[in-house]
């Protein structure tokens, strides 16, 4: 408890920590009005069309964003980790070559992406949905991977010029215009469609939002256009090639062992049980609202210190923010574990009987956004491929204890495999972290 309370105390004085936080409180200020509406959003949609209907908007839409992440090379981290460092040394040709090769990259990802899920948007109708005539949403849907042509890219340039918290701005915005959708159907007794509609509106809205913001930042930060760039210019181009393949399938696995949850329990079960998970899940992540904006504003930090090689100091930065975190995860936790059947209740008395995905969900992700610095602190030290295998190992590990234990326990089976997984993997991650940092400070 002392412990506790003296890392709190020099939380309080810590002027780097004390900017992280301020970043974050500007996204979660905003993210705040939007996690409400996303709220009354999700429990109008889950009301409105009952579990089935809502576990088969949820596959839809977390069939496009498994598709899409697949393909990805996460550009935003390779802006963080090679743009920080140029705009740091002042180098702004080279920041703006490599917003080119990060922009044209992922608009042509995008591109094949989309033409991907619609040729396989039958298969996912029939293996997955198992809802017949609903192939042409899968293919409607893909549309916002159109949209989000540049997101990633985006969301790198907005980090390091310091722009992050207007991230919070356009999603605020486009939520409020997806739960105005969303409740004026529901009002009206609306459609599947009309609610799909809703998020897909809200897709177009962020991925444009932030292409058109973010351009504004760039241009400001490197005083010129990024289109004109050489790219031949840029150092190390086999190292960054290495870093964002390895960061691709890094996050793609992250994508298949975790993110796409609900595709497996609609593969095992049914649209029914992925609604009910889908409840369950939507409410235990509500621990990464403060989590994500902290996720935004760490990483460019954690990048600066390493490339600074300020080793004793990234160790104090690490502790006091795994303090911090933990300390208003606890918090939420026990919020959750008391009054989490009364909130299953507000989406409807039928759900109540995922309390017991809830709570498993909830270790996990508990001690997921803890140590929510894990890969990030990797990706800086240049070691992009241990994430890699530590999430494979766990997540096949995984998969292969999902078959003979889903079918058979049903989705709360789902919820402690993914808990496991988490607690495996994100472990593993930061002593690997821990254990480079002390050999960098022995060197």
């Amino acid at each position: 408890m002392n412990f506790i309370q003296n890392t709190w105390a020099e939380v309080k004085q810590d002027k780097l920590l004390g900017k992280v936080v301020r970043n974050s409180l500007h996204l979660f200020s905003s993210n705040s009005l939007s996690l409400v509406l996303s709220v009354v959003q999700g429990i109008l949609a889950a009301r409105l069309l009952g579990p089935a209907g809502y576990g088969l908007v949820a596959i839809i839409m977390g069939y496009a964003s498994t598709v899409n992440g697949l393909f990805s090379f996460r550009m935003s981290e390779m802006i963080v980790r090679y743009g920080g460092e140029y705009l740091e040394r002042d180098e702004r040709d080279l920041t703006a070559a490599l917003v080119k090769v990060a922009s044209l990259t992922e608009a042509i990802i995008s591109i094949l992406a989309f033409l991907i899920l619609v040729l396989t948007a039958g298969l996912a109708t029939r293996f997955i949905a198992k809802t017949p005539e609903v192939e042409i949403y899968f293919i409607v849907y893909a549309l916002g991977l159109l949209a989000n042509f540049n997101i990633e890219t985006s969301t790198g340039i907005l980090q390091i010029t310091n722009k992050i918290k207007l991230q919070g701005v356009i999603n605020l915005i486009q939520t409020i215009i997806t739960a105005s959708v969303i409740t004026a159907a529901y009002l009206m007794e609306g459609s599947l469609a009309i609610v799909l509609g809703a998020y897909l509106l809200g897709k177009i809205i962020l991925g444009l939002g932030m292409f058109i913001i973010a351009q504004i930042h760039l241009r400001r930060a490197i005083q010129r256009s990024w289109w004109n760039a050489s790219v031949k210019s840029l150092p190390a181009f086999k190292e960054m090639a290495k870093f964002s393949i390895s960061s691709n399938l890094s996050a793609s696995a992250i994508l298949v062992f975790r993110e796409s949850e609900i595709l497996w329990v609609g593969f095992f079960l049914s649209s029914e049980a992925a609604g009910f998970y889908k409840v369950a899940y939507a409410i235990v992540r509500l621990l990464s609202v403060p989590a994500n904006p902290l996720i935004l504003t760490v990483y460019p930090e954690l990048n600066r210190l390493i490339v600074q090689k300020t080793w004793p100091r990234l160790r104090d930065f690490l502790r006091k923010i795994t303090v911090l975190s933990f300390g208003y995860n606890s918090i939420l936790a026990l919020g959750l574990l008391f009054f989490g059947k009364w909130v299953l209740q507000i989406y409807g008395e039928e759900y109540i009987v995922a309390y017991p995905a809830m709570v498993a969900l909830l270790i996990g992700f508990v001690f997921n956004y803890t140590l929510f610095w894990n890969r990030p602190l990797l990706l800086s030290l240049g070691l992009p491929v241990f994430p890699l295998k530590a999430i494979t190992v766990a997540g096949l590990t995984k998969i292969a204890l999902t078959f003979p234990l889903v079918p058979r326990f049903g989705y709360v089976a789902q919820a402690v495999l993914l808990s496991c997984y988490y607690i495996a993997s994100v472990g593993t991650i930061v002593w690997r972290g821990l254990k480079e940092i002390r050999l960098k400070e022995q060197s």
